[in-house]
């Protein structure tokens, strides 16, 4: 059996040149502020700034792709896999969309807050998606960097699923 295994980081230069300004100014501004604090306080604040600028690296995006499903993880969000069934897909196919313009950013997006239609998005870097429509009517995109991958175990398990369940 073919498998499928896809994950991802939040790696992206331009986020860590963001992430590096905004961690900055901060510490510039604690470190000037030295003498007014203990050092424990000093310490605890120094370790927080560094720990909320470090809790990015935690985050991936996992993606399986099986005889079972596509099932996907968005740790520290979801500790186990999420799993959809080949026969709960109406359509699966590969496709370019806006991170921003279609669903507000990267991460766990859609639902309620921004464009309903289009429905959730799993999302680390990049514009290129796996578009999952459900036999309940709902949509779920999940971000991919290997387009030919997906592309071909799609062509093996949704054909083969589809025509299981004829």
């Amino acid at each position: 059996m073919r498998v499928f295994k896809e994950e991802q980081r939040f790696t992206q230069i331009w986020l860590l040149v963001i992430m590096g300004f905004s961690v900055v100014a901060p510490l510039y501004l604690i470190i000037r502020e030295y003498n007014a604090m203990s050092t424990l306080a000093f310490g605890l604040t120094i370790f927080g700034v560094l720990l909320s600028f470090g809790l990015i690296f935690l985050f991936k995006l996992k993606t399986r792709i099986d005889e079972k499903g596509i099932h996907y993880q968005f740790f520290p969000f979801h500790l186990k896999y999420k799993t959809i069934k080949w026969n709960e897909i109406e359509k699966a196919y590969v496709r370019i969309y806006d991170p921003i313009g279609d669903y507000g950013g990267w991460g766990i997006k859609g639902g309620a807050l921004w464009n309903k239609a289009k429905g959730k998005c799993v999302n680390v870097s990049g514009d290129i998606g796996l578009q999952l429509e459900l036999k309940n009517g709902k949509k779920l995109l999940i971000g991919t960097q290997e387009k030919t991958a997906v592309t071909a175990i799609l062509k093996t398990y949704f054909k083969k699923n589809n025509e299981q369940s004829e």
